[in-house]
């Protein structure tokens, strides 16, 4: 495994990542925690120091199962987790006042079992708490050593210039992937300007660009995928044609659909760490995988090229969820 930095404070992290929630929240039901426990313990040993979690994926199993998994190997992973949700119940409102911060704070260090948070995120920028005061109370999480570093989930550009100007932030974690491209407009240059690294959450596109999800796929009635315009029957078909795109490639590179999509995030800049989730070994090993294929400079642009003729169809998220991203 490479490792890659995040941020100028110089965090180190393994160059793919490992997105846990869907051990325990939003794709069908938690996976056996025995099971889970097994499936991050293999990942730390395949390489894998950066696991990605959040009070609100459960709420709360998520980071008491990473919790007990990580403790042997404590020092030598980086977790992150994330604030900013009501009661850490996503499904409330958004909370990210100073109080709310620290009692998250206190609770996640407990579920852990540590004394430190790698890298705290605000999960979602809260419209009621001016994001100086958020950056502030950070500030002093870290002067408290709580915290070592920060950073924000589905922020917009301005406040992360915002945040940053008062406590400069290590990363910020969003959607980006073949499926979901917007954060090269303006995100990505606000990032490489600030010299904040960037953590794709869905870099395989919620499982669509592995190839093992057509418009015939019945997903779990608790996956959230049922609530995503961009997975109905219809436009799942629509998009297929992306999906032939990165089988294509992966056929010549004798690679999977899942590492050229990774390897291309990878081949974006180097200061990018993806995120992949997994329940499966297998799937685990073949996402790591990813690190050893190098897409070249002409390869890269033939798939530039192809991608500028395909329209993903269908929008990333339902209304409700859309308002909460971008602010």
């Amino acid at each position: 495994m490479k490792n890659r930095i995040l941020g100028n404070g110089g965090l180190e992290v393994s160059a793919i990542g490992l997105g846990c929630m869907g051990l325990s929240f939003g794709y069908g039901p938690a996976t056996d925690k025995q099971e889970a426990i097994k499936l991050l313990r293999n990942a730390f040993e395949a390489g894998i120091t950066f696991f990605d979690t959040a009070e609100c994926y459960g709420p709360f199993t998520n980071e008491e199962l990473l919790g007990e998994a990580l403790v042997p190997f404590r020092d030598k992973v980086v977790i992150a987790t994330k604030f900013g949700f009501e009661d850490g119940n996503s499904k409330k409102g958004l909370d990210s006042s100073p109080a709310r911060i620290r009692t998250v704070a206190e609770a996640s260090l407990k579920r852990l079992k540590t004394d430190y948070i790698d890298l705290f995120y605000q999960h979602r920028v809260d419209p009621n708490t001016p994001i100086e005061e958020v950056a502030g109370t950070i500030q002093d999480l870290i002067k408290e050593g709580k915290i070592r570093h920060w950073g924000l989930s589905e922020a917009g550009a301005a406040t992360i210039r915002r945040a940053h100007a008062v406590q400069p932030l290590t990363a910020l974690q969003s959607e980006y992937s073949l499926f979901f491209r917007e954060p090269e407009q303006e995100i990505i240059p606000t990032l490489e300007e600030l010299g904040i690294g960037f953590v794709p959450f869905s870099p395989l596109g919620k499982g669509f660009l592995t190839g093992a999800i057509n418009e015939a796929t019945k997903f779990d009635p608790t996956d959230f995928r049922n609530t995503v315009p961009r997975f109905t029957e219809e436009n799942r078909k629509a998009n297929q044609v992306l999906v032939d795109l990165v089988k294509g490639i992966a056929a010549v590179k004798q690679a999977s659909p899942a590492q050229i999509a990774l390897a291309w995030l990878l081949a974006q800049k180097p200061w990018i760490v993806p995120i992949p989730g997994t329940t499966k070994l297998h799937r685990l090993q073949e996402n790591i995988g990813a690190v050893g294929i190098q897409l070249n400079d002409a390869e890269l642009k033939d798939i530039e090229t192809a991608l500028k003729d395909i329209q993903i169809v269908g929008a990333r998220y339902s209304e409700q969820l859309q308002n909460r991203v971008g602010k």
